[in-house]
This record gives C-alpha cells, sequence and structure tokens, in this order.
C-alpha cells in the first residue's frame, strides 16, 4: 500500500515520435495512465507497443516528445526498480543462475534490501524453485520470475509487456488478482497484452494504438460501446418458426443451441413484438453489445499490417 500523502504516480506520453530512417514506428502518442487503475495497452502486431514501453523506461531515445513516470524521465532515476517495475522479456535472463541468485543480482544493484528476494518469490509462487537455475525453468516460470523483479522494488508504478505468455489457467488467474490488488493498493498498472478476453476481465482503460499512432485512451467501457456489433439472444420452445418469422422481416438468424436463436439485423423490441403478435413465446430476449474483441477488431481494421485472409 502506498504511504499517506504520496504524490500519485502517473505515466504521461507527450507527442512521444520514433523514426528508424524512413520508418515511423511510433507518432505523436499522446495519453496518461493513472494511479489506482489496470490500464491495457492493445495493438496489432507492429502498432509500435514494445518501441514505446521500451522509449517509456529509456531503453531507447524518443525522435521527439517525451515519456516520463511520475513527471521525470525514467533513465532520471537514480533507482529504477524503486519508481518503476518493468517486464518486458521474460527470457532475458542468464539462464546459468539460480531465480534467487538473479533477483538477489538485481536488489544488490538497486540498493534494495535482501528480504525483499524472499518476499517478491513467495509473492510469485516461485520458493521451491528458487535455488534451480533459470536455464531449467519453463516459459510460465521465467515469466513469473520477471513478475517477481518487476515487484522486487515495491514500487508505485508497474509496466508489464505480455505477462499472460505461457501462464497456465491458473497462473492466467493469480496474474488477474495481482494486478487488481496492485491497482487496489493506488499503483498505476499498465499492461500490454494480446489477450482480449483477459483485458476485458482485468482492465478498467485501455490505451489502443494502430502504425504508431492513438486510436483511443478511454474506458474499457466507453471502448467496447464504440462497437457497432450487436445482436439479440432468443430462447422459445418454437425456434424454427420463430426464425422463419424473422427472416420474412430481413434478419439473419442461427440456431445458438436447442432453443435459442441468434439474431442479427432486427433489435430486440422488433423480435419481441413479431413474437408477440403470431403467438410465439419467448423464454429470453437479451441484447447483446459488442465484446471488447469485436471492437478492437472493427476499430483497428484500418491499422493492421498483417491481416490473414478469410478462411476458406
Amino acid at each position: 500500500m502506498l504511504a499517506a500523502g504520496t504524490v500519485e504516480p502517473m505515466i504521461e506520453v507527450n507527442d512521444l515520435t520514433k523514426r528508424y530512417g524512413r520508418t515511423t514506428a511510433v507518432d505523436g502518442l499522446c495519453f496518461t495512465v493513472r494511479p489506482g487503475r489496470v490500464t491495457g495497452f492493445l495493438g496489432p502486431n507492429g502498432a509500435g507497443k514494445t518501441t514505446t514501453l521500451r522509449m517509456l523506461l529509456g531503453l531507447v531515445t524518443p525522435t521527439s516528445g517525451s515519456a516520463t513516470v511520475d513527471g521525470h524521465r525514467f533513465r532520471d532515476h537514480p533507482r529504477g526498480l524503486r519508481p518503476a517495475g518493468a517486464l518486458l522479456d521474460a527470457g532475458d535472463v542468464h539462464g546459468g543462475r539460480t531465480g534467487r541468485a538473479h533477483l538477489r543480482a538485481l536488489a544488490l544493484g538497486n540498493g534494495l534490501p535482501r528480504e525483499r528476494v524472499a518476499r517478491v518469490l513467495d509473492e510469485v509462487g516461485l520458493t521451491a524453485a528458487a535455488d534451480r537455475r533459470i536455464g531449467g525453468y519453463s516459459l510460465g516460470m521465467r515469466q513469473r520470475l520477471g513478475i517477481a523483479a518487476a515487484l522486487l522494488g515495491d514500487p508505485p508504478v508497474l509496466i508489464l509487456d505480455e505477462p499472460l505468455n505461457g501462464l497456465d489457467p491458473e497462473g492466467v488467474l493469480w496474474v488477474r488478482e495481482l494486478l487488481r490488488r496492485l491497482a487496489g493498493e493506488g499503483r498505476t498498472v499498465f499492461v500490454s497484452s494480446h489477450l482480449m478476453s483477459e483485458m476485458e476481465h482485468t482492465a478498467d482503460d485501455l490505451v489502443v494504438v494502430g502504425r504508431g499512432r492513438l486510436i483511443a485512451a478511454e474506458s474499457l467501457a466507453s471502448f467496447a460501446a464504440r462497437g457497432t456489433a450487436r445482436s439479440v439472444a432468443v430462447r422459445t420452445p418454437e425456434p424454427e418458426r420463430l426464425a422463419a418469422l424473422l427472416r420474412a422481416e430481413g434478419a439473419a438468424v442461427t440456431a445458438d443451441g436447442p432453443q435459442a436463436l441468434d439474431v442479427t439485423g432486427a433489435e430486440a423490441l422488433l423480435v419481441g413484438r413479431l413474437a408477440a403478435a403470431h403467438g410465439v413465446v419467448l423464454e429470453e430476449l437479451t441484447t447483446r453489445r459488442s465484446s471488447l474483441e469485436q471492437a478492437f477488431l472493427e476499430l483497428t481494421a484500418d491499422s493492421t499490417d498483417y491481416a490473414a485472409g478469410a478462411a476458406r
């Protein structure tokens, strides 16, 4: 828990741009990541997410603009793991070291007490494997070790790039609960992920980019609501009869179970009135809004460099 009276830590990105020759990887990004909330960082492959995170952490120099943590460039903080903890590449560790030795080296280099090592190993569930060489760790174990390193300085800001890679379902649930708890403690949590379903369960806010440009910076609910895809879920003892009536009105109808239909091209009000007019009993009538994934695919369609062809 952050101490009372502590200035709220924020991530601020202002007109951030990075060019590599004629290629613009990040193009004038502006957004703020606030404390007490989990902010998801989304975008198609090649959208500039990793480049943005690396500029934020001082690993890449911007062509122009700025990216700051708590009002300062990350590289200007004397002890990097205290103001912000980060996970960029869980595989970027010395395979010959043990997990404990790796964390102890980080603690020493950042002026952190050694007892933090045991604490974060327990936090991520690696105590039993702490004295094994990292080269023998699974991908999921390396992810846990990377998260332990990010937590080592007990930082107010967490920046995590694809923290769910390689984790089993129990591990995914653990990360979800960890992120929610950290945000609940007043920390700033910024998470890049390609798992839309998980972001739908975890994130409060979203920053969405495409081809290096900002598409959206808003609450998850607001972003999902921008998707136009919607349908009506219907359950009835007479699905074939109702489907024929709806198709006669120009709606598209597909079976969604033994007595369930999914209807597009007709609002719930029309479905209800049509059923009532013909004496069709309805057991369910629900409007389905766009999911986060549907909204993301729709709103980033023009920003995808490597779109797959339609299934044949």
